[in-house]
């Protein structure tokens, strides 16, 4: 009697299928780039302008890219801020600089680059800069108080005012800039169909109102540095 072999076939090794893979997701952004366009749309359109979603699409990516950098809107505007204080010249004053002159550079130059960057101003509101370049801003006025006779609670006090004036006068700047030659012209005609009889004191002032506001900052700026002088302890 025969036996019948039965051959069970080996069982052959599956083939392992190939790991799926992931998306690669949108290539980073560098952060330069980031706060850079944050800036520029700031600067184009306004402070309001100013979102995730708006900043994306301007750079032709997708939120997540930002939130690799930014956990909010509210990091991007500091490090927005901190730029422009970047463009101040911090650097120390000649040895012999009057601190009047010293204070008021300073000043001049951080109205100066306000007025180029005019709608960057109401970010400064929202946030206190406190990054290392409007830390080193701070630094170098308070600096320039304390070396000069100030006691430390004053120069605080004095930056504060210093700082917060130069800002409200930023802020009036908004996005037309200062009133043209049209406008003022309307000012003085309104001011003469007034009468002399009624305002004879604003009449005898007529031909110098409305005042620039480049030249009332520069005014005012001088009054409170003037005044600060009676808060030093030398003097």
């Amino acid at each position: 009697m025969h036996t019948c072999r039965v051959q069970i076939p080996r069982e052959q090794p599956r083939r392992s299928e190939p790991p799926t893979r992931r998306s690669p997701g949108r290539p980073p952004v560098p952060l330069d780039r980031i706060v850079a366009t944050a800036m520029r749309i700031v600067d184009e359109e306004g402070a309001e302008a100013l979102s995730m979603r708006t900043l994306a699409k301007r750079l032709g990516s997708g939120t997540a890219t930002l939130y690799r950098h930014f956990e909010n809107r509210s990091e991007v505007v500091a490090q927005v801020a901190d730029r422009l204080f970047g463009m101040i010249e911090v650097g120390p004053p000649p040895a012999d600089t009057d601190w009047r002159e010293a204070c008021r550079t300073m000043m001049e130059s951080v109205f100066a680059v306000l007025r180029r960057h005019r709608n960057v101003a109401p970010l400064l509101i929202e946030e206190t800069p406190a990054g290392p370049n409007a830390m080193a801003v701070r630094e170098r006025c308070v600096a320039i108080l304390l070396d000069s006779g100030f006691p430390p609670k004053i120069a605080a006090q004095a930056y504060a005012t210093l700082a917060r004036y130069v800002l409200g006068f930023a802020m009036q700047l908004g996005g037309q800039g200062t009133a043209d030659r049209s406008d003022e012209e309307r000012a003085r005609a309104a001011i003469r169909l007034a009468g002399p009889s009624q305002y004879p004191a604003t009449m005898r002032v007529a031909d110098f109102i409305p005042v620039p506001l480049e030249d009332e900052f520069s005014f005012g700026l001088t009054l409170i540095i003037d005044g600060l002088s009676r808060f030093r302890e030398d003097s």
